[in-house]
């Protein structure tokens, strides 16, 4: 049975989302401040967090970087708005999708479950270990190394990585990403794709005028390149 914990602070929309949830066989622990979310992160060791980005207290955004601190446990953040400012700075912050309030309970469900299958590998990823000069993707394992140091990777930007470099050289429009990592359709979702490109490239240290792995193709979308 999932584990979903919600960090809520609208009574109403908290009670709701539970009773949703429950219904369709998760488990569910909620939190009406961020300060309580954390210490139910801790205790509950949720599989996925649902969290509002408007907290009082301590911000939606703060908790996401906590827990992004020591975790990698999926993200959902939910705003009141859908204004790119604060999607994009909430996936900067670390979250792995993110869902426009007042959302439908069917909805959050159907993105609850899709991020929660991405926690495989691709289906046709191979189990080799790869290298790609100083990186090294162990697919199977699910490690990546970067000069011999572990890098540590969220959901999304592993998906990312491994998406883009078991096709190395090949382009990739964002919707195409969108679809293969995200597993979303709609366009105006294209944001989730370069706000992930920028955490994946900053994790890797990646120069922002001239990366060196996970490439810019002006006017299309995105490559990996194998030195």
């Amino acid at each position: 049975m999932p584990r979903v914990l919600l960090i809520e602070d609208d009574p109403a929309v908290r009670e709701g989302v539970q009773l949703a949830l429950r219904r369709q066989g998760h488990d569910v622990e909620a939190a009406a401040t961020g300060e309580l979310g954390l210490e139910q992160f801790r205790r509950f060791r949720p599989d996925v967090v649902v969290l509002d980005l408007m907290l009082p207290g301590m911000s939606g955004l703060d908790v996401c970087r906590r827990i992004r601190t020591g975790s990698q446990v999926p993200v959902i953040m939910a705003t009141a708005r859908g204004d790119d400012v604060d999607v994009i700075v909430g996936l900067e912050a670390g979250a792995d999708d993110y869902v426009v309030k007042p959302v439908q309970a069917r909805v959050l469900e159907a993105r609850i479950r899709a991020v929660l299958r991405r926690f495989g590998v691709p289906a046709d990823a191979d189990a080799r270990i790869e290298r790609h000069g100083d990186l090294v993707i162990d697919r199977a394992g699910l490690d990546i190394s970067l000069r011999g140091e572990p890098v540590s990777l969220a959901l999304s930007e592993m998906r990312l990585l491994l998406t883009l470099s078991a096709s190395p050289g090949q382009v990739f429009s964002r919707q195409q990403l969108l679809e293969a990592v995200w597993e979303h359709s709609y366009h105006g979702d294209i944001r989730l794709v370069d706000a992930c490109v920028k955490r994946l490239r900053f994790k890797m240290a990646e120069p922002s005028g001239a990366p060196r792995y996970v490439q810019t193709v002006r006017g299309f979308g995105y490559r990996f390149r194998s030195p």
